[in-house]
C-alpha cells in the first residue's frame, strides 16, 4: 500500500513516520523546500520524544521518503492523507484554506481511483467541501475518475505522540463506502493485530468526535481550575479533592489537576472552533465558551499571586523554570508562559528563563521582550526575588534546594504544575504558593 501524506508538521510527520514504521510505504510532502531538504537529511522541523530515530530508521529502509511535488506523489498513491493546518480565523472559526487547496490540488492532478482522507482536525462538514473541491477540478478536466473520501482524526498528546500512535486507544475512521473501508482496514491491519480496536463511523460523526473530545477535556481542566481558585479562598486543598472526586468511576482521575492553563496546538483553536460551528448552526455552547474564558483568566493566575507579594515589581528579578506549554515539546502556542513573560516585561522586571527543550522557540516568539536565557535550572534563580514554575519537566521535580537557596535573593516560590509539597517547601524556609493549596 502507498500512501501520501500532504502536511509534515506535528500530525504529518508522525502520521508518516509511524504508518512506515508498520510496513506502509510513505511519502510526506510539504510546500517549504527547506523543511523538505532538512527531512531528507534527517533533521526533524519538531522536537517528539522517540521521532528522529523512527524518521532515521525508516528513511534508511526506503519506506519513508519527502517531496515537495504533490502532483508526482498523488500518480502512485493508494490513499491521500490531507495533514496541514487549519489556524484559528478572526472569529475563531477553523481556517480551511490550507485543506481545501489540497484538496483542489489533488482534483487537479488525479488520475484513479483514491481515499482521500482528512486527517487535521476539521469542522463539520469539511469532508464534504473536500469532496465538493475535487469534484469540481475534476469536472474541469472533463475526467469521470472514481474517488472516496474519509475522515480520520488524530489524538496524540505532544510528547508521546509516536507511543499514542502505534498503540493508540481508539482510532476513529468516517467513511462513505465499503471500498473506503476495506482500505482502511487493510491500512490499519497492523494496528488490530495488536488489539487496537477501529470505530468505524460516518464521516459527520467522526468530525464531530475530535471536537468533542478536546472540548470535554478542555472543560474538565477548566472545572478544576476553578475548583482550586474557590478552594484558596474556603481554605481547602484541590490536590485531596482531585483524589476524593478522581475515586468515582464515573468520574475518573485523568485530567483533574488545576494549574496555570491549558495551550498548545489543538485545545485552545479546537474550543474556539467548536463553539463558532454551534453559533454557526443556532447553539451558543456556554459550557465550552465557559471553559475558554476561565482558561484565559488562569494563565494570570501566578502573575496575580507575584503581584500580591509584590505590588510594584520595577526592578525585581523574576526566574522561570519552563516555558513549553508542557513537558517532552517545544511547542510554545498559547503557552502560559508567553502570557506571563508579556505581563512581567511590562511590569519593568529582569526576567531571567530556563527551559530544558523550549527556548531557541521562545526567541523565535518573543523577539521584543528583553529575556535573559540562562544554561540549567541553577543559573536562572541567580540574584531571584521569586522563582515561578511554569512547567513540570522532569528535572524541576527534585533539584537541589541548597543550591536553589544559596542563590535567590528572596525565597519565594510560586508553584504553577501543583508538583511540590507546601509544608516541605516552606520547611525549607521558602515562600510557597501553589494553585488551589495549602
Amino acid at each position: 500500500m502507498r500512501a501520501v501524506i500532504v502536511g509534515t508538521g506535528y500530525v504529518g510527520l508522525v502520521t508518516g513516520t509511524c504508518f512506515a514504521e508498520m510496513g506502509i510505504d510513505v511519502i510526506c510532502v510539504d510546500i517549504d523546500e527547506n523543511k523538505i531538504e532538512n527531512l531528507n537529511k534527517g533533521i526533524s522541523p519538531i522536537y517528539e520524544p522517540g521521532l528522529d530515530e523512527l524518521i532515521e530508521k525508516n528513511v534508511a529502509k526506503g519506506r519513508l521518503k519527502f517531496s515537495t511535488n504533490l502532483s508526482e506523489c498523488i500518480e502512485e498513491a493508494d490513499v491521500i492523507f490531507s495533514a496541514v493546518g487549519t489556524p484559528p480565523d478572526e472569529d475563531g472559526s477553523a481556517d480551511l484554506k490550507y485543506v481545501l487547496d489540497v484538496a483542489k490540488q489533488i482534483g487537479q492532478n488525479m488520475n484513479h481511483y483514491c481515499l482521500v482522507v482528512t486527517k487535521s482536525t476539521v469542522p463539520v462538514g469539511t469532508a464534504q467541501k473536500v469532496k465538493q473541491v475535487i469534484q469540481e477540478e475534476l469536472d474541469k478536466r472533463g475526467k469521470n475518475i472514481d474517488f472516496d473520501i474519509a475522515s480520520n482524526p488524530e489524538f496524540l498528546k505532544e510528547g508521546n505522540a509516536v507511543s499514542d500512535f502505534l498503540s493508540p486507544d481508539r482510532i476513529v475512521v468516517g467513511l462513505e463506502s465499503e471500498k473506503a473501508e476495506e482500505i482502511m482496514n487493510r491500512l490499519y491491519k497492523p494496528f488490530t493485530l495488536n488489539g487496537h480496536n477501529v470505530i468505524y463511523m460516518d464521516v459527520p460523526s467522526a468530525e464531530m468526535t475530535k471536537y468533542a473530545a478536546n472540548a470535554m477535556l478542555a472543560v474538565r481542566i477548566s472545572f478544576m481550575n476553578e475548583m482550586a481558585n474557590l478552594c484558596e479562598k474556603v481554605g481547602a486543598n484541590v490536590n485531596m479533592v482531585r483524589r476524593g472526586i478522581g475515586s468515582d468511576p464515573r468520574i475518573g482521575n485523568k485530567f483533574l489537576y488545576s494549574g496555570i492553563g491549558y495551550g498548545g496546538s489543538c485545545f485552545p483553536k479546537d474550543v474556539k472552533a467548536l463553539y463558532k460551528t454551534g453559533l454557526e448552526n443556532g447553539i451558543e455552547l456556554k459550557l465550552v465558551k465557559a471553559a475558554e474564558e476561565r482558561n484565559n483568566e488562569q494563565k494570570l493566575v501566578l502573575f496575580n499571586k507575584l503581584k500580591a507579594i509584590y505590588p510594584d515589581l520595577t526592578g525585581k528579578t523574576i526566574a522561570i523554570w519552563g516555558l513549553s506549554f508542557k513537558p517532552e515539546t517545544d511547542d510554545m502556542r498559547e503557552a502560559p508562559s508567553l502570557y506571563i513573560l508579556n505581563a512581567l516585561s511590562k511590569q519593568g522586571c529582569k526576567i531571567r528563563v530556563y527551559d530544558p527543550i523550549a527556548m531557541e522557540e521562545t526567541k523565535r516568539r518573543l523577539i521584543n521582550l528583553d529575556l535573559e536565557y540562562c544554561q540549567d535550572e541553577y543559573e536562572v534563580v541567580e540574584n531571584a526575588d521569586a522563582l515561578l514554575l511554569l512547567t513540570e519537566w522532569k528535572e524541576f521535580r527534585l533539584p537541589k534546594w541548597d543550591r536553589v537557596k544559596e542563590k535567590m535573593n528572596k525565597l519565594i516560590l510560586l508553584d504553577g504544575r501543583n508538583i511540590y509539597d507546601g509544608n516541605e517547601m516552606r520547611a525549607l524556609g521558602f515562600y510557597y504558593e501553589g494553585i488551589g493549596t495549602k
